[in-house]
């Protein structure tokens, strides 16, 4: 098995022209020539056609009746014909693209050429015949270039295109691997980015955790917590009359039941939040208690109704409240622990350090928002250079085979790996 010669990726474009050379430059030379041909030929066309306007222009000149009316069509037919020849642009420069195009303009021109011709005969007859043969003569022989032409473009000229065209597939491959290497870059400058907000992040969780290590916040966190808890213990503790408190409300409101203001505005915090509402009260909590006298009442006047189970929750949790003292303990803890919470929160040293705190988590929040888009940036980076990379290993197959189609010899392209 042959081995594969190395050819610098620099270097490609100037060893397949050296390597074609033999094999393209008589296909070019054969290219001229055939441009200079179908130069001649159209001459020739317009020639003819140049013939049919003088000798038109001469017959009508005569102003003869019988041949002026042949002569001014012949004349036009001329004029017409001489303009789609003149519209044939033969290029200056042997390529596929602009040999290509015309071919196209010469077909086009042949079919309006064939088509005119057709239509004015008719109207130039007997007349004029010697005209026509030779604008028919130097037409054929317009077509006969023209299918040579053809035929040299769509079988010999091949391996000349794919030369030419490979020009252009080497600048499409240096441009993808000037794209791997920028996203290789940029790829690589996101991750440092990500690698210095991860360590911003631990530097910025380490702050917060020594700050609340720090004995005032400790202990405020302390009884935060423990509201949490009694909040809780609350919610739990009246949980049957929440729904008999939101129906005494709106008795109250629609003006069925009387209830002291006082009472009422407590009725409405017992709805929203019954731990601030519990701890505010006295001690006895006297204005639960008057609520619930009340609401004892309506029940008692049917002014307020409740599914038998509902109800018989509801007036069990009441006796406990009204009877037991059953919220004794649970109102002494909740006051003295909202209490403490409040002293510290008017202490300089805890506010200092919730405003710490606040800035901090602030901070961590920006930080973690941002790490989290540098991260989607980087695997997109990432996705984009890995495909870029595949790409550069399917063009590289397609130069070293083309290499390969017109030179008969292995290669490996060789070039700065983008990695």
């Amino acid at each position: 098995m042959s081995q594969s010669q190395q050819v610098a990726l620099a270097e490609l474009k100037e060893w397949l022209k050296e390597e074609t050379a033999s094999l393209i430059e008589p296909l070019r030379t054969r290219a001229t020539d055939l441009l200079t041909e179908i130069k001649e030929r159209i001459n020739d066309v317009m020639e003819s056609s140049q013939k049919i306007l003088e000798n038109s222009e001469r017959e009508m000149e005569k102003s003869t009746p019988k041949t002026y009316r042949f002569a001014r069509n012949a004349n036009k037919l001329g004029q017409n014909m001489s303009k789609i020849m003149e519209a044939i642009k033969v290029p200056e420069q042997v390529g596929y693209e602009s040999l290509q195009t015309l071919y196209n303009d010469l077909a086009r021109s042949q079919t309006a050429a064939e088509q005119l011709r057709r239509e004015a005969y008719a109207y130039i007859t007997p007349y004029f015949i010697f005209d026509r043969r030779r604008l028919d003569a130097t037409l054929k022989r317009l077509v006969d270039i023209t299918h040579e032409f053809h035929d040299f473009l769509t079988t010999k000229y091949t391996k000349a295109t794919m030369a030419e065209d490979t020009s252009g597939t080497i600048d499409k491959f240096v441009e993808t691997l000037n794209q791997a290497n920028e996203t290789r870059n940029e790829r690589e400058k996101v991750q440092q980015r990500e690698k210095i907000l991860q360590e911003k992040l631990q530097e910025t969780q380490q702050k917060i955790d020594q700050v609340k290590t720090k004995v005032e916040l400790t202990e405020l966190l302390a009884a935060e917590e423990r509201i949490k808890e009694l909040r809780e213990n609350v919610k739990h503790s009246l949980r049957y009359l929440q729904k008999p408190f939101f129906k005494l409300q709106s008795l109250a409101r629609s003006g069925n039941i009387a209830i002291p203001i006082d009472e009422a505005r407590k009725l409405g915090e017992y709805l929203n939040d019954p731990f601030e509402a519990l701890a505010a009260e006295e001690e006895g909590y006297p204005t639960l208690k008057g609520i619930l006298q009340k609401l004892n009442e309506a029940i008692a006047h049917s002014k307020l109704k409740l599914k038998s189970t509902r109800l018989r929750k509801a007036q069990e949790q009441i006796d406990s409240v009204l009877h037991k003292q059953s919220l004794n303990t649970l109102h002494k803890n909740c006051a003295e622990t909202l209490s403490q919470k409040n002293k510290m929160l008017k202490s300089n040293a805890v506010e200092n350090l919730q405003n710490e705190l606040a800035q901090l988590q602030s901070q961590l929040r920006e930080l973690q928002k941002e790490s989290e888009f540098t991260s989607s940036r980087a695997k997109a980076l990432e996705n984009e250079h890995r495909r870029l990379q595949e790409k550069i290993e399917t063009q590289r197959k397609e130069l070293e085979k083309i290499a390969f189609q017109l030179t008969n010899k292995k290669i490996q392209v060789v070039f700065a790996e983008a990695t």
